[in-house]
């Protein structure tokens, strides 16, 4: 997700704390610093200990605040997905990916980034077909990867018995929105001319992701139905971007949270948005898209979490536009937790839930 700042007087549009200058950001170099953040002294809600043991383990490895960072510093910094490894290695717990999923990566595009990790659980007869999902990983388009959020693809596969697409996307700030959201589609559209290959069946498919992906899953449902394109069954939204308001409750309560806290969904913005309008655009403002028609959405978010009114405001939304949505809010974890369900009783209980919701949707 996240780097630094112009003088005030070149600011800003704050909406949902995403902050873009009133200048063109076309002629914005890849390292021209955001804006200064105003410090508040408010204090998030306490996590849980297991939670609390997962970011003083992040802690411990150093990281420098992304806020203050250049998109190619914040890339280099550790990520909690380290933290819940060194957590891991303290309780004698094995590191290593789970070996009874496979992986391989392939190319949707032709650019570098333009490329998907295929998860396929080891196990079962020759010829079996499983239903699909598709999952974006998060990282506020601007950083990053598919090793950083391997944890939840992998689950996923395991858990449901499928064929799971992890999409990688371009990153802000050298390619800007709209290119995460036209990569994302472009990844469904190639995910459904090719799935049977890869013992797919992509008339059980959902759509997943996490953050700024949570975000590019439910847009991609939007966008494939304005195409006429197979619809997914499901979308499973966990914290996901989705309001552009500025008075949203949790952006102030977890104004200092961690590993995200509000003056870092400024800095996405500032690398990831053209210009000011982009904040308004109903692709990242998802409570003002045309929501009509969906497939039923399930909705994970976590307590301490300036993302988690937005979980809520498009419960609120969905449900106005008459779309099936469920919507959670796991108390005592942060942005991030989901993945962690090895280390943190939230998590594996969210894991269990979203995984619940999911299996009744794509059963045959």
């Amino acid at each position: 997700m996240l780097a630094r700042y112009r003088p005030l007087a070149a600011m800003i549009l704050v909406s949902s704390g995403l902050a873009v200058p009133v200048a063109a950001q076309s002629a914005m170099s890849a390292d021209s610093p955001p804006p200064k953040p105003v410090i508040s002294k408010r204090a998030p809600p306490q996590a849980a200990a297991d939670m609390q043991a997962v970011l003083a383990a992040h802690a411990a490895l150093g990281p420098k605040p992304i806020e203050t960072l250049t998109p190619a510093e914040a890339r280099r910094q550790p990520t909690p997905a380290d933290a819940v490894k060194a957590v891991m290695a303290q309780r004698g717990l094995p590191t290593a990916p789970d070996a009874s999923v496979a992986t391989r990566e392939l190319a949707y595009g032709n650019h570098p980034l333009q490329k998907a990790r295929i998860y396929t659980p080891s196990a079962g007869a020759a010829g079996t077909v499983r239903p699909v999902i598709v999952y974006y990983h998060g990282g506020g388009w601007v950083i990053a990867d598919l090793d950083v959020y391997d944890a939840t693809p992998r689950f996923l596969a395991k858990a449901l018995d499928a064929v799971v697409i992890s999409v990688e996307y371009r990153k802000a700030p050298e390619a800007k929105f709209p290119a995460q959201h036209a990569d994302a589609l472009a990844a469904y559209r190639w995910v459904l001319a090719n799935a049977k290959g890869w013992g797919g069946d992509t008339q059980r498919l959902a759509l997943a992701g996490e953050s700024a992906g949570g975000n590019l899953a439910v847009a991609t449902a939007i966008a494939a139905r304005d195409a006429k394109m197979a619809a997914p069954k499901h979308i499973l939204a966990i914290y996901p971007i989705a309001n552009s308001s500025r008075t949203l409750a949790s952006r102030a309560e977890n104004y200092t949270a961690k590993p995200l806290n509000t003056p870092m969904l400024t800095w996405f913005g500032h690398y990831y948005a053209r210009s000011m309008a982009d904040m308004q655009d109903p692709r990242i403002n998802l409570v003002a898209a045309d929501l009509k028609g969906l497939a039923p959405v399930t909705i994970v978010n976590a307590q301490i979490d300036p993302l988690r009114s937005d979980g809520t405001t498009l419960a609120s939304a969905l449900r106005k536009a008459r779309v099936p949505v469920e919507q959670r809010t796991f108390a005592g974890v942060t942005h991030e937790f989901f993945g962690m369900g090895p280390v943190v009783k939230g998590a594996a209980e969210a894991q269990t839930y979203a995984a619940a919701r999911l299996q009744s949707a794509l059963a045959r």
